[in-house]
This record gives structure tokens, C-alpha cells and sequence, in this order.
């Protein structure tokens, strides 16, 4: 089979997406996703002997436990979690319900995507396409946690049981972690105006890289740091996600860890923490013979919500290092743009 003549038109419109692009079993990718050299993952950079910290959230109000979350997220911006409370069946029905949703026909992912309002169920392909000069080779479907009754109207049947039991679990566990994260702030509760500035608009992300013919030539997401305040992600079994090294330089692979979650540091906690806390460069690259999938939560604050530093970061006297942003400001500006590892947190620099 040929590339289709006009691939936007093919990938966005008719929505097909990369997943209908491999369906076509090329036997190259289209010129329009091959990553220049510089962009690609270096294999020299990468450092096989480290790996980011496994935290047990078995006792989170532990002080050993609070101190090794404290410390994976000032050192490495990124941490795994086991026993988190979420039950092995629910995850797996999950994982299961992305497949589903993936393998629809075309016109059926056409018809959601047309009829679907995009503050409640968002349906896209790589990054942003419009803006991006090279495609990622990635179709993607967001749930965001609206109101009960848009959620009930509008996500998609074969799937949304699933995405409910699983943010049912999920929202207590990051509500548990959140508070041990603003507990070493000095911010001594969640109370309902720092939960909406903090996780006030949480997105659940359906992830879906298939297998590629030229996995070294393209990028399944490009170098980025998340502007949440946390990410949440379960990933398959398959891998392909890397976290940059604490040198600035290098690239750790993060293995799945069979039942883990993946936590990372988004921008708006960089922000509020005054850089206590860092958000982290993470890429994924693609994979030459098997599908892979990840799912993640992005806890965003709520689109009106002023984010800068906290107070009780300053109140040693600590020169803020952010100005006051609306949050809707930023998500937009991060959109408009193709992936460009850490540049987004420049619009809220001082």
C-alpha cells in the first residue's frame, strides 16, 4: 500500500490515526515522521545501570516512606509505586478497554471525534499536528473527569466502565500522594482551594503507539516535561519510555514493573514548590514489532486557577522564581507548540 496522498487529511480528518497507517503495513514510515538525526534518542546517552527509585506506598504516612517520596521527587523528578491501593483486576480491565476502544473502525472513532465536546472527550493523533514539523507516531484519546452527567453523555461505552473504576481507585491514591508532596512544603492541608488549584481538572489519557517499521527513524512522543502538577501513568508490559538522567545529559529507561504506577513531577509543581520540586524531561521511543499502550492521568489544576509559588515556600525568604499564571494560559501556550523538552516553563518565569 501507498502513504495516502494528503496524510493529514487521512490521519486527523477521516480519523484513522497512525494505528490506520500501520494497518496499511508500509514497509517504511511517510517522510513526514522521520525525526532529524539531532532529535532521535542517542543510544550512547543512554546509562544502563541507573534506574529511577521503587517506592512501597503500602504505609504512606510512614516518616521513611514520606522522606523517600521527597526525596525521589527533588532528586530525580520521577519515581515508580507498588501497592497503591488500585486492585491488579481493575488495571488490567483497563489496559484491556484501550485495545477495545483502538481497534474500532475508523468511522466509528470519526463519529466520536465530530460529535464528542472537546472539554469532555478529545480524540487526536501525535502531538499537535497543525504545529508540529514532524508527526509522532501516536494516536491518542483523552477522558476528561467533567461532571458526572457530561461523562456519562459523552465517553465512549466500550470504555468508560473501566476509566470510572479506575479513577475511582486512582483519585484516592492522588489525593494521598499529593498530600505527603505538600506535606515537606510546610502546607499543612489539602483544603478545597489548593485541591482545585492542584488537581481541580484531571484528564485521563488512553495512549496508543503501534508497532512501527522504522522505530530508530521517529519519535513515539518527543522530549517534553508534563504541565501537570503530577502525571499518574500505567504502562503494558512493553516499554519505551526514558526519563532524563540527573546530569542534564543522559537518558534512563524506565522498565514496567508488573502492577507499578509511574509518578512524575509536572510543571505546576516546579512552579508552586519554587523548584523544590522538579519536572522532568521524558520521551518514548517506538517499538519494531509489538503495540504498546500507557495510560495517564494528568493532575491539572482547574483552567481558572492562579498557579505560582506557595506562600509557605517563600516564607523563609526565598526570592520567588515564578510569576502568578492562569493555568488556562499555559495549557494553551504548551498546545500551540510542538514538543520542545522544557521551553514551556519559560511563559511563567520571572
Amino acid at each position: 500500500m501507498a502513504t495516502p496522498t494528503n496524510l493529514i487529511d487521512f490521519l486527523v480528518n477521516q480519523a484513522n490515526g497512525v494505528k490506520g497507517l500501520a494497518d496499511l503495513n508500509l514497509p517504511s514510515v511517510p517522510h513526514q515522521y522521520i525525526q532529524p538525526v539531532q532529535a532521535r534518542l542517542d543510544k550512547s546517552k543512554i546509562v544502563p545501570q541507573e534506574s529511577i527509585p521503587i517506592i512501597d506506598f503500602t504505609n504512606c504516612d510512614d516518616p521513611d516512606v514520606q522522606d523517600s517520596i521527597f526525596n525521589a521527587a527533588t532528586e530525580w523528578g520521577f519515581f515508580q509505586v507498588v501497592n497503591h491501593g488500585i486492585p491488579i483486576k481493575v488495571l488490567n480491565d483497563l489496559k484491556a478497554a484501550v485495545y477495545r476502544f483502538f481497534e474500532l473502525p475508523a468511522e466509528e472513532k470519526k463519529f466520536l471525534k465530530e460529535n464528542s465536546p472537546p472539554e469532555v472527550v478529545r480524540l487526536a493523533t501525535s502531538f499537535s499536528p497543525h504545529a508540529e514539523s514532524v508527526l509522532e507516531w501516536k494516536d491518542y484519546l483523552q477522558l476528561v473527569c467533567a461532571s458526572e452527567e457530561n461523562i456519562h453523555a459523552h465517553w465512549p461505552a466500550i470504555c468508560k466502565d473501566q476509566a470510572l473504576e479506575y479513577m475511582k481507585y486512582a483519585e484516592a491514591f492522588i489525593r494521598k500522594l499529593l498530600k505527603v508532596l505538600l506535606k515537606k512544603l510546610n502546607v499543612r492541608e489539602l483544603d478545597k482551594a489548593r485541591e482545585n488549584t492542584l488537581m481541580g481538572a484531571m484528564i485521563l489519557g488512553f495512549n496508543y503507539y503501534p508497532a512501527c517499521p522504522d522505530p530508530e527513524l521517529v519519535a513515539g512522543v518527543g522530549p517534553h516535561s508534563d504541565i501537570s502538577s503530577i502525571t499518574v501513568l500505567l504502562q503494558d508490559d512493553i516499554g519505551g519510555l526514558y526519563v532524563k538522567g540527573r546530569d542534564g545529559d543522559s537518558w534512563i529507561y524506565v522498565p514496567p514493573v508488573d502492577g507499578a504506577l509511574i509518578i512524575n513531577i509536572g510543571d505546576v509543581l516546579q512552579i508552586m514548590s519554587n523548584e523544590r520540586y522538579k519536572s522532568i524531561e521524558h520521551r518514548v521511543v517506538a517499538n519494531g514489532s509489538k503495540t504498546r499502550i500507557s495510560m495517564p492521568i494528568f493532575v491539572n489544576p482547574a483552567p481558572d486557577a492562579i498557579i505560582g509559588p506557595l506562600p509557605e515556600v517563600l516564607e523563609n525568604g526565598d526570592e520567588p522564581k515564578y510569576k502568578q499564571v492562569v493555568y488556562s494560559d499555559y495549557f494553551k501556550y504548551f498546545f500551540s507548540r510542538a514538543h520542545d523538552g522544557k521551553k514551556t516553563i519559560e511563559f511563567a518565569m520571572i
